[in-house]
């Protein structure tokens, strides 16, 4: 290995022992920022270092710095025989970069639960990419101990938001005058919301006030922040062995975002605004179709569309539900128009419904 890139590599372990420590810390004081700080640089310097083992290059031409994080990434997922981590690893990486960078420049409140899912999830990606690149063990550099310790271990990451959610809301009742804790409390669910979904930077205030109202209104955060909601929480193992990842949920692809894209990621997971693909009542679905709207809802009903998650979704606003179809349906449709005509579809139903 090179010096160069050995010497890295050093570095990122201590970085990597040194968030570990600071996790399992007894005393919150500057604990989250810390953790942060520390594990985002370990990847960087690993990620470094990699890209010198594999015989790239961390300057570009006459600079005097090193490349940042997010070229390292993008080093890491696509370079050619550099290549050397999936989407969703970088995905984790991007995620726990924002978070650094929130807590470095701005505020961050970041739930313990939270924070355990990234540390451990880092811990694990360190080791993976430890043992795929340099072949080898985190165990023959750190203690063999469960790293880190926490009294709280979600899997879940339904549960893990829906509980911060709750809190969130509680700071938000009427009387409170606690917008600001829990808009603080709020920005590291959009932060890794917008890093999964491959946009890059801080969310704004007037972003963060919205979502707020949102939720506010009883709006079911998973429409919030769709892009938590795309991804799953892996667990390998109990015990000393656990290893925590997270993943993509099925179905649900990636995507390598052009580099120089303004506000983008490296990657993203493709989760854009559902609203966006969902964008068609039943009315306007007709109106595509030169249906009337009971036709349209016959011929909806006769094909099932709506349990059919690539062609319908339901949206709650409040206490109102809205009843919304993708462009799929439209083709769903008009293949079923050319077999049989609207007329015999729509008397089909009548007959369905005289049936039951």
């Amino acid at each position: 290995m090179k010096k160069e890139a050995r010497l890295l590599l050093e570095r990122a372990y201590d970085s990597l022992l040194l968030s570990i420590e600071l996790f399992n810390r007894p005393n919150d004081r500057g604990r989250v920022n810390a953790v942060l700080i520390q594990l985002d640089h370990a990847f960087e310097m690993l990620l470094k270092s990699a890209i010198l083992a594999r015989g790239g290059a961390i300057r570009e031409p006459k600079a005097r710095n090193t490349i940042g994080f997010d070229a390292c990434v993008r080093k890491g997922v696509s370079e050619g025989a550099i290549k050397f981590l999936s989407d969703e690893q970088a995905v984790t990486l991007q995620a726990i970069n924002g978070l650094r960078d929130a807590a470095q420049h701005h505020l961050l409140d970041i739930m313990e639960a939270q924070l355990y899912v990234h540390a451990q999830s880092g811990v694990t990606l360190f080791r993976d990419l430890l043992k795929s690149i340099f072949k080898q063990e985190l165990s023959d550099h750190l203690p063999e101990r469960v790293l880190p310790v926490s009294t709280i271990a979600p899997t879940d990451i339904i549960t893990l938001f829906d509980h911060e959610i709750e809190e969130i809301r509680k700071l938000l009742s009427p009387g409170k005058r606690m917008r600001v804790e829990a808009v603080t409390r709020l920005r590291s669910l959009a932060i890794l919301d917008t890093t999964i979904k491959g946009e890059k930077g801080q969310p704004s205030n007037a972003e963060l006030n919205k979502a707020c109202r949102r939720l506010q209104v009883g709006e079911d955060w998973a429409t919030v922040f769709q892009g938590v909601a795309a991804i799953n929480i892996i667990t390998d193992g109990e015990g000393p062995s656990i290893a925590l990842r997270l993943s993509k949920k099925e179905g649900i692809e990636t995507r390598l975002v052009a580099e120089g894209t303004p506000g983008a990621s490296v990657v993203a997971l493709k989760t854009t605004d559902s609203t966006g693909y969902y964008s068609l009542m039943a009315t306007k679905l007709g109106e595509k179709l030169g249906l009337n709207r009971h036709q349209v809802l016959s011929v909806i009903n006769y094909l099932g569309l709506k349990d059919d998650p690539h062609c319908y979704k339901e949206f709650k606003m409040g206490s109102q539900c809205h009843k919304h179809y993708s462009p799929k349906a439209i083709d769903a449709i008009r293949k079923a128009l050319e077999v049989e005509p609207i007329e015999a579809i729509v008397e089909k139903m009548k007959q369905r419904k005289r049936e039951q």
